[in-house]
């Protein structure tokens, strides 16, 4: 896990940034914002202000840490070579406590100026990521599916820093965003499923040479969420409004998950569903929202 790194003097900003991976942790924030204004809480610019402060802190700590456990398999997938530890850019020593500080402070910052459940909720969802999910990529075949319930927490942060419980609609958005990582992360293993049987990871895109039980898997995932997608609207939560952007994104999520299937252009269509996917999110989330705040 060490690796002999650069004096830490050669790091720059943009370096420290790379720890905390922008883009992966702007989903935990974006999903957390969806789960707090969901639930529609009384007007609170301060503690919203507050909550993304604090999920921010928290999605950086756990990537930089991540990058800090994982920085041995990093340097030898082409993917990820060129990350800061890997690359002697920054010390592997700074890249913990970085992690470990981002960490303790979003937990202060949700515990003192939110409130104690989304506090916990972060804390469950910090530790399941670098206490679980982490060390299962090594060795679990259900990696992914166990990475997907550390994803999935980030709503229930929001909901319930705005409710300071889970009502039904919260537990409705985890079991959105759990379904709909397996295809998306499915389709990215797919794509660097070389990079991935370098290291021994045990994952199915490693053990299936041909792709099928990838895309069969992908497909059925995606099936499980559109039908999760209705149930705001099936349980009264949302209007058919909703239901309609949920029909016509889930469709289309269908229909990109289904030509995963075809044996021929596999890698192809491994991408076209990895882009399906990025654009499902935020049209069906968005979506939810608007016809929450608008209707209810």
């Amino acid at each position: 896990m060490t690796i002999e790194a650069a004096p830490p003097s050669t790091a720059t900003f943009r370096d420290y940034v790379g720890l905390t991976k922008p883009r992966l942790s702007l989903l935990s924030v974006l999903t957390a914002l969806v789960g707090y204004l969901a639930a529609r809480p009384p007007s609170n610019p301060s503690k919203l202000a507050f909550v993304l402060l604090g999920t921010s802190l928290a999605a950086g700590g756990v990537a930089a840490l991540n990058q800090w456990i994982e920085s041995d398999t990093d340097a030898q997938m082409k993917r990820t070579a060129d990350r800061p530890i890997p690359t002697g850019k920054v010390a592997s020593g700074s890249a913990f406590v970085l992690g470990a500080l981002m960490c303790v402070a979003s937990l202060f910052l949700l515990f003192a100026k939110v409130n104690l459940p989304s506090c916990l909720f972060t804390l469950l969802t910090i530790f399941s990521y670098l206490g679980w999910y982490t060390p299962a990529k090594r060795w679990s075949i259900w990696s992914t599916e166990i990475g997907a319930v550390a994803g999935a927490f980030p709503p229930l942060i929001g909901w319930a820093a705005a409710e300071g419980t889970i009502s039904t609609l919260g537990w409705v958005l985890f079991a959105v965003l759990y379904f709909w990582q397996i295809p998306h992360f499915m389709s990215i293993a797919w794509t660097y499923r070389q990079d991935y049987s370098a290291v021994h990871f045990p994952m199915l895109p490693v053990r299936d040479e041909a792709g099928g039980k990838v895309a069969a898997w992908s497909f059925v995932n995606a099936l499980a969420l559109v039908t999760v997608s209705f149930l705001p609207v099936y349980l009264g939560f949302a209007t058919k409004a909703y239901g309609l952007a949920a029909l016509a994104g889930g469709a289309w999520f269908i229909w990109s998950a289904a030509l995963f299937l075809r044996p021929v252009g596999r890698d192809v269509t491994a991408r076209k569903l990895f882009y399906c996917s990025i654009a499902y999110l935020p049209l069906v989330l968005g979506a939810l929202v608007a016809d929450r705040m608008i209707n209810f």
